[in-house]
């Protein structure tokens, strides 16, 4: 936590680069708010300020309605709580609670209940439980501001198990009936979705801390496209998606990207309605999937104190691109790998998808198939795949990746171990150290991933050899993987 003057001077100039870092409580009206709140600011003996915003719920305030504390950016992973207290927070924020015990999670993560509840308590000041109503308050608070969702709904798409609990816990902690959210017109779709899906479109909003390489993001993504299960049309990108068991199609576009330059730092996204069961962890994983937790002037500043500062000015708001799903990353990173050309790893690609994904009718040209499943591939033999043209020996890794998943020996997913993940990987055939290093780094979001051994970085850092790029990147930590992201762009 910052100290009490730093946030009292971020929230006197209203940094925007403090958003979702720390939360404020103003004494006389109990109600909490954002460091860039449009309010008047408060006297200083009027002030508390919090780490989170379930620390300021669990001290009896509730969120402002001018600044939305539940648009708030999210902390950067390497600035969060140590690595159980991080796994066990990105997990319940992604509704890993709303229908299990803190016990079942506890044992997922293979500690005590005891063990959690007082890791949490230490790191956040507040239980799993108290955490898990809060990241439930703020969607249910999210959907009645921004989508004509029906009330029910919202409350089973909130992680609530009934309305009536929802609407006494909503009147409990916010002094209000959930309807007193819906005075105001909310908007639609976007008119220049495809009009098949259209009318079956929810639009949210997430938000970042600008400013973010929306172009550079886009490029990423068109590179490594799988297709059938995603596309970059102009400045959107789209793709068909499944989460806990339910499927749909998910429609991403930065407003500031296409011209709305009094745009609000905060991505659109376009959700289709079958989404809403899964719709906790669906937000979750597209906030991992664009970054957008980064604090880019932190980083930015950092590494060009590490002698980086031409090229991150070049590429102001760099963000890594993360993943969906940590099986679906490690297949696309697979297959890509030793390709001469990007033409021929989406037509890899794409046979495999045809192979073992399953089709879905999604309405959207260019969508027709969810991502192959860690199950189905695990069950899949390796001569499925080279039938497809892939090399015998990834073939074989790409299947015993699968499995490895499958039987939970890996687990590509953020707050996992990041060594023992790495050296698992490595232990399959076919998976060097740059490899396993790049889907450590996306599909465990782990910021200060570097694979040193890749000698494209070597020769854009004009070092001569692994242990030489090594030596200096340690200037670039904590943050080494957005210096392997700006040098192999230079």
């Amino acid at each position: 936590m910052l100290s009490p003057e730093i946030c009292a001077r971020a929230l006197g100039a209203r940094d925007a680069r403090f958003d979702g870092v720390f939360f404020v409580g103003i004494t006389t009206t109990r109600v909490y708010c954002r460091p860039v709140c449009p309010a008047r600011v408060a006297y200083p003996d009027h002030r508390r300020f919090f780490e989170s915003a379930a620390a300021a719920e669990h001290a009896g305030y509730r969120p402002c309605l001018r600044c939305r504390p539940e648009l708030a950016p999210g902390r950067a992973l390497i600035e969060a709580v140590p690595r159980l207290a991080r796994a066990a927070v990105f997990q319940i924020g992604g509704g890993a609670l709303n229908n299990r015990s803190v016990d079942e999670l506890a044992r997922e993560l293979n500690v005590s209940e005891r063990h959690l509840r007082r890791a949490l308590e230490r790191e956040i000041g507040v239980s799993p439980l108290e955490l898990a109503q809060t990241c439930r308050l703020l969607l249910a608070k999210r959907l009645l501001a921004d989508t004509r969702l029906p009330v029910t709904r919202i409350a089973y798409a909130s992680g609530f198990q009934s309305v009536r609990r929802f609407n006494t816990v909503f009147k409990e902690r916010y002094r209000m009936c959930p309807s007193a959210l819906r005075k105001k017109e909310r908007a639609g779709a976007a008119n220049d979705l495809p009009p098949a899906t259209r009318n079956d479109l929810v639009r949210l909003t997430l938000g970042y801390r600008a400013p973010i390489a929306w172009d550079v993001l886009l490029d990423q993504l068109r590179r490594e496209i799988i297709p059938g299960v995603e596309l970059v049309a102009g400045r959107r990108y789209a793709r068909t998606v499944r989460v806990d068991g339910k499927s749909g199609v998910v429609f991403v576009d930065d407003m500031r990207a296409i011209g709305a330059a009094s745009a609000k730092p905060q991505l659109n996204v376009h959700v289709s309605a079958s989404l809403l069961p899964a719709l906790m962890p669906l937000l979750a994983r597209l906030r991992q999937l664009f970054d957008l937790d980064a604090e880019p002037s932190v980083i930015g500043a950092h590494l060009e104190q590490g002698g980086l500062g031409a090229i991150v000015r070049r590429n102001p708001g760099m963000r890594l691109l993360g993943a969906l799903d940590g099986f679906e990353v490690a297949l696309r990173l697979m297959l890509r790998d030793g390709t001469r050309s990007a033409s021929a790893a989406h037509n890899r690609s794409r046979r495999i998808t045809a192979a073992l994904g399953n089709r879905l009718d999604t309405g959207v040209a260019g969508l027709a198939y969810l991502a192959p499943h860690h199950d189905c591939v695990a069950a899949a033999d390796p001569s499925r795949l080279v039938a497809a043209g892939v090399p015998r020996r990834r073939a074989e890794g790409i299947v015993a990746v699968a499995r490895a998943v499958a039987e939970g020996a890996v687990k590509l997913e953020p707050g996992s171990d990041v060594a023992p993940t790495r050296r698992a990987l490595m232990e399959i055939g076919g998976i060097g150290d740059r490899l396993a290093t790049m889907i450590v780094m996306r599909a465990l979001y782990w910021p200060d991933a570097f694979p040193a051994s890749d000698r494209r970085l070597q020769r854009a850092a004009g070092t001569l050899g692994e242990r030489a790029l090594r030596a200096r990147a340690e200037r670039w930590r904590p943050w080494r993987a957005y210096a392997a992201l700006h040098l192999s762009l230079d």
